[in-house]
């Protein structure tokens, strides 16, 4: 394993542990760092139910917070790591950010940015998926599955 991928399941376990905390207030358990120059400059997860607002994604919550610790608009040094495919909204608030790079665990079939037939990410920022899929996963899987007893 390169420094690269020992460095991705890193920073995808702090994301995983703010998908936990998402959880932990009843949230649909996705979390997200950013990451730039080698350490986490933001965290967050989703807060939707908790703000009433369908925009709180965990995504557009790191970027924001991100953003402001960095004292810029555009983060293309940064890595946002998450713990499911960013949607469409994230996808778009990634590129408008810049970002430099994503790393993803969970594919989301249905509702991420690969689904779209337009690409919605900026031309330069490079992504990954896969990194711990089947804890992001799981997470996902047994929060809808209680949410349907």
């Amino acid at each position: 394993m390169d420094n690269e991928q020992n460095g991705d399941i890193f920073f995808m376990r702090q994301a995983i542990a703010q998908a936990q905390m998402a959880l932990a207030q009843n949230e649909v358990p996705i979390g997200a760092v950013v990451v730039c120059g080698g350490r986490v400059v933001a965290r967050a997860h989703n807060l939707v139910e908790t703000l009433n607002d369908p925009t709180a994604h965990a995504e557009m919550q790191a970027i924001t917070a991100a953003t402001g610790a960095i004292g810029g608009k555009y983060l293309p040094e940064c890595t946002l790591y998450v713990t499911v495919e960013p949607c469409p909204m994230c996808a778009s608030a990634a590129y408008w950010a810049q970002l430099g790079r994503i790393v993803f665990g969970a594919d989301d079939p249905k509702r991420g940015f690969t689904t779209c037939a337009h690409p919605l990410l900026h031309p330069k920022t490079r992504w990954s998926k896969g990194v711990l899929a089947e804890e992001c996963a799981a997470l996902m899987t047994d929060f809808f599955r209680s949410k349907r007893q």
